[in-house]
């Protein structure tokens, strides 16, 4: 099992000050940098543009995540790979050609990534599992913050884990939407090794001891 990751969401952060906010939670302990990409058409809610992780680039130290919840797909992959990128994910359903999207992605120098909605089954990954280096499983449907953890999730967290294994190849599995310190270990036993925390880490008083409860969870 890789090394667990935890990757906090800047769509819970204060966006007056992102720069900052991403600093002091790399200094907090945080592994990844997770930047939600929303565009008011995927999914009900508008976000950040590749100009914001090209601003962001320079204040970061750790590899920056991007999610892609747009539709199309391949153009804004392309513009957040040139912005500083070091992941991209997207969702299968939101392009005709995954294959080909995975392909752009990491021609571009960066590592590839599908994102799965909460009822959106895992049958393409099967075909495109040689291209892919991340799973993105959301717990939560995607557009907002701050949503309660869906258990259905547990199941295919354990599915995307059998279909990683079985391909023997190093791929990280995520999960996004309602973690926090007393789910996470729950999270990690059906087989995640990256896990998404917006509004448990940017909502709390000490960035530091909300990742160092979620560490103690998976230790």
């Amino acid at each position: 099992m890789p090394t667990h990751r935890i990757a906090p969401s800047l769509l819970s952060a204060d966006f007056a000050r992102l720069g900052e906010e991403v600093r002091d939670v790399i200094a907090a302990g945080a592994d990844w940098i997770h930047f939600d990409v929303m565009d008011n058409h995927y999914v009900p809610n508008l976000t950040f543009g590749p100009m914001v992780c090209q601003a962001l680039r320079k204040h970061s130290t750790v590899p920056i995540d991007v999610h892609l919840m747009v539709q199309p797909v391949d153009a804004l992959a392309t513009a957040f790979a040139r912005a500083g990128a070091d992941l991209i994910s997207f969702h299968p359903d939101a392009g005709p050609h995954v294959d080909r999207t995975l392909q752009l992605i990491r021609a571009e120098g960066c590592r590839a990534g599908l994102a799965f909605n909460p009822a959106t089954p895992l049958d393409v990954l099967e075909w495109v599992i040689d291209k892919v280096d991340l799973v993105l499983v959301m717990s939560v449907n995607p557009g907002f913050g701050g949503q309660g953890f869906i258990d259905s999730a547990l199941r295919k967290v354990e599915r995307a884990r059998r279909l990683i294994d079985a391909s023997g190849r190093d791929i990280r599995l995520e999960v996004d939407g309602g973690i926090k310190a007393d789910n996470i270990r729950r999270v990690a036993d059906a087989g995640a090794d990256t896990f998404v925390a917006g509004s448990a880490v940017f909502g709390a008083a000490s960035y530091a001891q909300a990742i160092g409860a979620m560490r103690s969870a998976l230790a």
